[in-house]
């Protein structure tokens, strides 16, 4: 499957009956710079994923015309693209079932579209379909090259570990937005946090003492999580 061309946008499919949470999803991932293109039955979803290209399907399991495991179960033969199961049946064969049949994760319904959002990014990171871009990203003297998992402030190369900089990479992807910190941990952890889980926390303190230089780029939303900001 071919990598999308600027790894900030995705082309999604999702296929789901309820046309209401259809357009829901579809206005939220545009706020959030993707597209979403929507089928409302299994058959119809079936053909758009082996004839378009996606970085991801999201999939509704209990679908008209052929169900989501059947198409999944098709689609497999046919394309290797991640898949993301949602279904309001919540019973552990139906998860099993899913698992076991090709999908890369499973949502049960209702759900938190952030929460979904962080689950794409981490089934992406995790399959290696969602290549990073060529060129780094420049703030001030600050440079983050997503390529080589480099980060330079000016002459010297600042020492992250992993975590620290596969959040730093997703603040910046997200710069101007708050990510809250369930979507930061479900992205990065790929874990709900507790309430009393503070590691993310610890991760992002030091980080930025590791980049104090380049002033306060990472900023707290207290209640809420974090925001990367440009300005200097």
């Amino acid at each position: 499957m071919a990598a999308p061309k600027n790894s900030e946008s995705l082309a999604l499919l999702l296929v789901d009956d309820d046309a209401e949470l259809c357009e829901m999803m579809r206005e939220f991932f545009v706020e959030n710079g993707h597209r979403l293109d929507c089928e409302h039955n299994g058959r119809d979803g079936l053909a758009r994923a082996v004839e378009r290209e996606y970085d991801l399907v999201i999939l509704d399991v209990m679908l008209p015309a052929i169900s989501g495991f059947t198409l999944l179960h098709q689609l497999r033969r046919r394309r290797d693209v991640p898949v993301i199961l949602l279904t309001a049946r919540t019973a552990p064969q139906d998860r099993i079932m899913g698992l076991e049949t090709g999908a890369d994760d499973y949502l049960p319904k209702p759900f938190d579209p952030d929460e979904l959002l962080a689950r794409i990014r981490a089934v992406l990171r995790r399959s290696g379909k969602h290549l990073t871009e060529d060129s780094p990203h420049i703030i001030g003297e600050l440079r983050i090259h997503p390529r080589t998992r480099e980060v330079w402030m000016g002459k010297e190369l600042v020492d992250l570990t992993a975590v620290e900089f596969d959040i730093l990479d997703l603040l910046v992807r997200s710069a101007g937005r708050v990510l809250a910190r369930d979507e930061i941990s479900l992205a990065i952890l790929e874990r709900q946090p507790s309430p009393y889980d503070r590691s993310l926390d610890v991760h992002i303190s030091h980080l930025r003492k590791k980049l104090e230089q380049a002033g306060d780029c990472i900023q707290t939303i207290r209640g809420v999580g974090y925001l990367f900001t440009k300005s200097q």
